[in-house]
C-alpha cells in the first residue's frame, strides 16, 4: 500500500519480488494475479511489472489496536468516514504527485483500470472528511476475504490514519481475515502493519480468497 514514488520502484524493491513484466491489466488478470499474490507496479510509460515480494507486509484486521493519539485526533478534527462514497475521486488524489516527487506511479492507465474493477464491485475505496471535504482516503481490491490496499493519501494530520482505522474496523466486523499492504515501510508498521514470509503470505490467501466477502458496491452494506 502506498507504494514509493515515479523513479524509485525498480531501484528500491527487491530483485526477488519481481516475477514477470508484460500483459494487461485487463479486469481478469488483475483478479487472476491478485489471487495468487501478484500485484502491478511500474512506472508510466515502462512495460506492466508484476510483483510478489517476500517478506510480505500485512495487518490482521482482528489484531488491530488503534493508537490513542489517532483515535483523539480524529475526535478533534471532528471526521468522518464513508465507504465507496467516491472511488473516482480518492485514487485521483492518490495518485497526485507527493511532495518533492516528480511523478506518480498511479498512471492514468491504473486509475482506468482501477476504477473499472470498481465498477464491477471488486475495488473499493474507503474516505475521510472534515465536514464536507474529502481530507483522506485509500483504495485497494477484495476477494473473499482478502483486502489488498493499494495506496492511500491525506490532505489533514491523521486522515489517513482515521480512514485505515474505519477500514480495519469495518473488516474485522464483517469477517474479514487478512489485509496485504504489499511493500513494507516504516509507516505502515507503525500503523501495525507487520512482515510475514512469502510462503506464509500465500499460504493464508490460499484460503482466505476462496472464502465469502462482502460482494458488490461497499457503501449499501
Amino acid at each position: 500500500m502506498s507504494h514509493p514514488e515515479t523513479g524509485s520502484a525498480v531501484k528500491t524493491a527487491s530483485e526477488e519480488g519481481l516475477i514477470a513484466f508484460g500483459g494487461d491489466l485487463s479486469p481478469q488478470r488483475l483478479i487472476l494475479n491478485y489471487s495468487r499474490g501478484i500485484f502491478p507496479w511500474y512506472n508510466p510509460g515502462e512495460p506492466i511489472l508484476w510483483w510478489s515480494p517476500d517478506p510480505r507486509c500485512v495487518i490482521f484486521p482482528h489484531r488491530y489496536q488503534p493508537s490513542r493519539s489517532t483515535l483523539k485526533s480524529a475526535r478533534k478534527q471532528a471526521f468522518t468516514s464513508t465507504i465507496d462514497h467516491c472511488f473516482g475521486e480518492v485514487i485521483r488524489q492518490c495518485a497526485a504527485p507527493r511532495k518533492g516527487a516528480a511523478g506518480t506511479w498511479i498512471s492514468a492507465e491504473m486509475q482506468r483500470a482501477y476504477i473499472n474493477l470498481h465498477q464491477l464491485g471488486f475495488a473499493h475505496s474507503v474516505e475521510t472528511w472534515r465536514q464536507n471535504e474529502l481530507v483522506g482516503g485509500l483504495y485497494g481490491i477484495a476477494l473473499g476475504k482478502v483486502f489488498f490496499g493499494e495506496s492511500m493519501f491525506s490532505s489533514a494530520t491523521d486522515a489517513s490514519k482515521s480512514a485505515l482505522t474505519f477500514l480495519l474496523s469495518t473488516l474485522a466486523d464483517w469477517g474479514y481475515e487478512l489485509v496485504d499492504c504489499q511493500i513494507t515501510s516504516p509507516h505502515l508498521l507503525s500503523l501495525g502493519a507487520e512482515e510475514i514470509s512469502r510462503n506464509r503470505f500465500l499460504t493464508l490467501l490460499a484460503t482466505t480468497h476462496a472464502k465469502s466477502g462482502v460482494s458488490g458496491y461497499w457503501q449499501a452494506a
